[in-house]
């Protein structure tokens, strides 16, 4: 603990312990919460992602869930999926960096990416349309969730953020993104954040295929 709170240039102020009845708990169980200070100015409610925006993830969704999974259900796959967490905090700061005034931040822990997409798009009342070819799925994930029977979309992540940028200064936040080792594998969603249908307003559509030109 003490080594992680280092690499994310936190430390450890206090802390607790408590003993239970035999039975209730196997081994050790450790509980963390942290707390910052928000830079000035900065405002990454979920109310601000507004139509035409750009969605932004920082690396392959699913590792976490999927390892996770894999050691409680004693599953075993051909390659063993391992847990992707790390400190996000200088990530964030690389990005601020360049662009400040970035719309929206969500880390898509329980409930995966979808779930973080679908909380922005109710709270702001715009519909998100994503790619689903251009989504980062590692191929060892996008196999243990097509025998598992789910989708990579909502299982929880660990070390992953996305971001809600404006379409203008999305290029930029994404070099910044790949620059930071927890950026590397970062991808552009989509080049529309919100749709322009009302109809979709507060709904996340997934696109499958390429839409064909209409026949003149």
């Amino acid at each position: 603990m003490g080594k992680a709170a280092c690499r994310a240039g936190g430390q450890i102020v206090t802390g607790a312990t408590k003993v239970v009845e035999a039975g209730l708990a196997d081994g050790v169980s450790i509980n963390t919460s942290g707390c910052g200070l928000n830079s000035d100015g900065m405002d990454i409610r979920p109310t601000r992602a507004t139509r035409r925006d750009v969605v932004l993830v920082s690396g392959a969704i699913g590792a976490h869930g999927i390892a996770v999974m894999s050691k409680r259900e004693n599953l075993e796959f051909e390659i063993e999926i391992e847990i992707d967490s790390a400190p996000l905090n200088g990530l964030v700061v690389t990005m601020l960096a360049v662009r400040p005034d970035i719309h929206v931040l969500r880390d898509p822990t329980r409930g995966g990416m979808a779930a973080s997409l679908c909380e922005i798009a109710s709270t702001a009342g715009v519909g998100i349309e994503i790619d689903k070819a251009r989504i980062p799925v590692p191929d060892d994930v996008r196999s243990a969730c097509a025998f598992l029977g789910l989708d990579p979309l909502s299982v929880a992540n660990e070390g992953k953020l996305i971001a809600i940028v404006a379409p203008e200064h999305a290029d930029a936040v994404l070099a910044a993104m790949r620059s930071h080792e927890f950026g590397r594998g970062s991808g552009e969603q989509n080049r529309r954040g919100g749709s322009s249908a009302d109809r979709r307003r507060s709904h996340v559509v997934r696109c499958t295929a390429r839409r064909r030109p209409p026949a003149r």
